[in-house]
């Protein structure tokens, strides 16, 4: 999916293109889905792809809310060399919006060992069951 900046700038609020766009960051314990323990999809909130299964998520007490796995083939990983250190950054597959990061070994009790540390504001909840 490509799209102008001003495209984007169109159909995303300017906090959603901030973070999303500009690979910005929501501050820790305001995202709408932090604490959010409904079943269902959340899905990219620029281009609407199904990214992460409400089975999936956990309580890290991170501040943003936490996957340990994406549903397969729905992102993509990169190297973030920002803030003078090595990060996983996680994008939307489809639209290559800034999600996040992933980060491993930190010793959560999940099949993964990994937390996708997630910006409510990259995300739009859709209800429902766990099926695609």
């Amino acid at each position: 999916m490509s799209q102008s900046e001003e495209e984007w700038r169109a159909v995303l609020s300017p906090e959603q293109f901030r973070v999303l766009r500009e690979k910005g960051t929501e501050p820790p314990f305001t995202g709408e889905y932090d604490k959010h323990t409904e079943s269902g999809v959340y899905c990219c909130a620029g281009c609407n792809a199904p990214l992460y299964k409400s089975d999936t998520k956990f309580k890290s007490g991170c501040g943003w809310p936490a996957f340990f796995d994406a549903i397969p083939g729905a992102i993509e990983r990169h190297e973030d060399l920002s803030f003078g250190r090595t990060r996983i950054e996680i994008v939307c597959k489809a639209c290559g919006g800034h999600l996040g990061h992933v980060f491993k070994g930190e010793g959560f009790p999940t099949p993964t060992d990994e937390r996708h540390c997630v910006n409510s504001v990259s995300l739009k909840f859709q209800d429902g069951d766990n099926k695609l």
